[in-house]
């Protein structure tokens, strides 16, 4: 990997893992977002874990050259964020309209 592709992949997980902290600690989500998310504290662990995608991809293409285990290392990188968006999608579900207490 080039370091001109590293560098703006290392800033966006940065700001990606900033905003997933600030989510998980206190609830505050991006106001573009604010209307769309249901679960703010599960939409910042999957940022947590796409940040942890974009670093391990950061990883793989510069520190890696075997080129046996880039592609492994990869797909890895590939899964994990797979697995950030899924969870980013289940926070933007809608839990129903639930409410405690009996029925009239």
């Amino acid at each position: 990997m080039k370091l001109y592709l590293a560098l703006p992949l290392a800033l966006l997980a940065l700001l990606a893992a900033a905003s997933g902290v600030a989510a998980v600690s206190r609830g505050w989500v991006l106001p573009m977002n604010r209307s769309h998310v249901r679960s703010p504290h599960l939409y910042g662990w999957g940022q947590l874990v796409v940040a942890c995608a974009l670093c391990w991809q950061v990883v793989v293409g510069l520190v890696i050259s075997d080129s046996g285990t880039r592609p492994a290392g990869t797909l890895i990188g590939g899964v994990i964020l797979l697995v950030g968006l899924i969870v980013i999608m289940v926070s933007r579900l809608d839990r129903g309209n639930r409410k405690g207490g009996r029925k009239a």
